[in-house]
Order: C-alpha cells, then sequence, then structure tokens
C-alpha cells in the first residue's frame, strides 16, 4: 500500500536511531513484569522423583546418553528417578540425571559438572524438554483470568500462525506445555471474535522470562486505551487492527504498527520531517509529528 503527499526533503539530517538504541533505554518496571514473578524453575536440590519433563522435539535423542531401548518421542514425558556422580574422562565428576520414560524404561541426560556446581545453578537445562512445573505454575497464575492481549501475532493449536488483533480483552482458557523455544502455550479467546474460537501465544517463563515473548510483552493487567484518552476512539480501532490513516500522531502510529527499526529527522524549511523505517520497505514520513504519507 502506497500514500505519498509530499517529498523528504532536508539539507542535513539527525544521526539515525535505531531499534538498538531505544533498547537501550531505561524502561519503568511495571505491574506485569512482576505479574510472574513467583513462576520459576527448580534448581537441582529441589528436585524429587516423579518430576516430570514434557519433550518437545524427537531429536532429544541427539542429546541422550546412547541406549538399547528407544528414544523418548515428541509429546512424551519423562519422570525424573535420581541423579548420580560419574567420572569423566580427565578424571573430574560429571553429573547423570536419570529419567524413566512412560514405559518405565530408564533415559540418562548427562552434563559436563558435579552435582555440587549443578546445586549453585538456578535452572538445568535439558535439551528439547520442558519442566512442566513451570507451566502449572503459570497455570495457577494466569487461567480463568481477563487480560488485554497486546500482539497480533497469534497461532492456531497446532503452532500455525494467524490473524489476530492487539489491545482488545481476552480471557486465559488454559496453559500448555510450548515448544523447544518458548516453554509456554496460552490458550485464550475473546468471546465476540471469531464466535470465541481459540487462540494461542507462545510465552516465555520463568528464568527466560526477559525475553521478547514474556507476560508483559504478550499481556497488559487493564485497558491500554486508558493511558492514552488523547487516541480518540475511532482511531484506536485502528490500532487495534494494525492500521495507519493520514494524520495520525507517532504514538498512535507506533501502537499500530510497533517501534520502527530506524529513524531518521531533518529539518524541513518550516517543519520537522522524520523517516520512520521498517522491515520488507515500510516506511512511514512525518511532519511536525503528524503521518503525511506511508508505504505498507
Amino acid at each position: 500500500m502506497l500514500s505519498m503527499s509530499g517529498c523528504f526533503t532536508g539539507i542535513e539530517s539527525t544521526p539515525k536511531i535505531t531499534a538498538s538504541d531505544v533498547k537501550r533505554e531505561k524502561v519503568a518496571v511495571t505491574e506485569e513484569d512482576r505479574y510472574l514473578d513467583n513462576v520459576r524453575h527448580a534448581p537441582l536440590d529441589k528436585w524429587h522423583e516423579g518430576k516430570l519433563f514434557y519433550v518437545t522435539d524427537d531429536k532429544i535423542n541427539l542429546a541422550l546418553e546412547p541406549s538399547s531401548t528407544p528414544s523418548p518421542r515428541q509429546g512424551d514425558l519423562l519422570s525424573f528417578s535420581k541423579y548420580r556422580t560419574v567420572p569423566s574422562l580427565t578424571g573430574e565428576a560429571d553429573t547423570e540425571l536419570l529419567f524413566a520414560d512412560s514405559k518405565g524404561r530408564e533415559v540418562v541426560y548427562r552434563l559436563n559438572s558435579s552435582p555440587e556446581e549443578l546445586a549453585r545453578r538456578s535452572q538445568i537445562e535439558i535439551p528439547f524438554t520442558i519442566e512442566l512445573s513451570v507451566v502449572d505454575s503459570t497455570m495457577k497464575a494466569i487461567k480463568g483470568k481477563k487480560f488485554y492481549i497486546r500482539t497480533s501475532m497469534w497461532y492456531d493449536k497446532d503452532g500455525k500462525a494467524r490473524n489476530g488483533l492487539k489491545f482488545i480483552p481476552v480471557e486465559v482458557m488454559d496453559v500448555l506445555p510450548g515448544n523447544s523455544v518458548y516453554p509456554v502455550m496460552v490458550k485464550f479467546r475473546n468471546p465476540e471474535l471469531d464466535n470465541g474460537r481459540p487462540a494461542y501465544v507462545f510465552m516465555s517463563v520463568g528464568d527466560s522470562g526477559n525475553s521478547s515473548r514474556n507476560f508483559a510483552s504478550l499481556f497488559f493487567l487493564n485497558d491500554p486505551h486508558l493511558k492514552y484518552p488523547q487516541i480518540s476512539d475511532e482511531n484506536w480501532r485502528n490500532i487495534i487492527h494494525g492500521r495507519i490513516v493520514k494524520y495520525m500522531t507517532r504514538e498512535e502510529c507506533r501502537l499500530a504498527l510497533g517501534a520502527p527499526t530506524s529513524v531518521d529527522r531533518r529539518p524541513g524549511i518550516s517543519t520537522m520531517h522524520e523517516l520512520w523505517n521498517y522491515e520488507n520497505g515500510v516506511y512511514l514520513i512525518f511532519d511536525d509529528g503528524l503521518l503525511q504519507s506511508f508505504r505498507l
């Protein structure tokens, strides 16, 4: 989509502001940032017999010790049995974590660290698995509650992307194991949208919850429109659908499309021109803070 109504002129421009520059700015900690503070992975000395892990990928066989028994498959559960100290090739102490699959067969994962070293870690990462206690804790914290979704990147139950809306109220229906990257998949719905058809988002929690897909990056606790009373209902509807229209403010455009990858400001004769660049050739041009032309 192309909307042009003027040229981008100016003799000199200020240095470009990139997404990295924006990320370096200090951001105040919000209620959303603290909402799942109590969801944490358990250290090794807190593991109990029967602690469950969900297998996210058949590739787990590449991480496990060789065995004559079939390797676990995606969707299987592994039950923790115990750990033991074994000597490494150099004589140092390694640790083997022992699990049982659904048929009681032993599964072994080896770490090149002693139990004492592992006890000092806040999290023991086992490739291609999810610690189910983290999923359960997240479910207890958010299932049945209403939040405002802040991303339009929704998925179906098979993990395929689907079109979504942002900044609308949703009810969390369930919390499920996610994938190898994001341990939690949140199932939600808006009763007035698509006849209440469920949608999903993947989320990081626990010690990995500082990623770009943590709770605070996916949900608001309250209606975000209340933070922007100056934005008209009409423009808020455009923002919800990820649309921009001429004469929107920079703030409205940022809410609709997200932060640009770079910003280039240039003084004109009587106005300040500003160019916002996004990926895939998308750009927005502002004069004195109001959108004048764009290409989507």
